[in-house]
């Protein structure tokens, strides 16, 4: 009888709780599973943005990779052209005093001119003004000294001079030609400056 006074009294205690409650009482494993979700579901996002942060950076990556192969192969265009531009100054920084004699000659003779040596004196300037042109076709141009300011890029002073006011600072003599190949200076012009 002390059983079924103990059953009576579970009952009891069983329907004394409100049935608005039994929706708060849940199975634990639930209660585990969930947190679970939400914590896969924070670990995925978590996933997505260290994905997104190396997808970024390896874009970088690329990028700069792709900007540094891009500045070398127009450097190495760069220098392929000045190579081409400028193969042959060895060459022509040869030819140039043959170039300076030339013009010597062909000066000297004009101050000296004969009636028997004007043959001669055509066949020279006919050789030189040939040997320039093909100078010229290559690039080659001779600066242009007399009675510019001085500057240092361009000329090479042997030494100075007294001259005019107005000659104060320029070249006043060119004792050597100086040149250019393709824009690029290969000799400096030799001069006198005045002071």
């Amino acid at each position: 009888m002390a059983k079924k006074k103990d059953t009576a009294k579970h009952q009891e205690a069983k329907t004394d709780v409100p049935k608005d409650d039994d929706h708060l009482e849940q199975d634990p494993k639930e209660e585990t599973r969930e947190e679970g979700d939400a914590v896969s579901e924070l670990s995925a996002e978590e996933k997505i943005a260290q994905l997104e942060a190396d997808l970024a950076q390896q874009k970088d990556k690329y990028l700069r990779m792709f900007a540094d192969f891009d500045n070398a192969k127009r450097r190495h265009a760069r220098e392929k052209q000045d190579w081409f531009a400028t193969a042959g100054k060895d060459v022509i920084l040869d030819i140039l005093p043959v170039v300076d004699d030339f013009e010597r000659a062909l000066q000297m003779e004009t101050g000296e001119a004969n009636s028997e040596e004007i043959p001669e004196s055509e066949g020279i300037q006919l050789i030189y003004q040939k040997l320039a042109g093909i100078l010229k076709k290559r690039g080659i141009e001779a600066i242009e000294a007399y009675g510019m300011p001085f500057d240092d890029s361009m000329h090479e002073a042997l030494t100075n001079i007294p001259a005019d006011p107005e000659m104060k600072g320029k070249v006043v003599d060119v004792v050597e030609k100086g040149y250019t190949m393709n824009g690029k200076l290969i000799r400096h012009a030799k001069v006198v400056v005045g002071s």
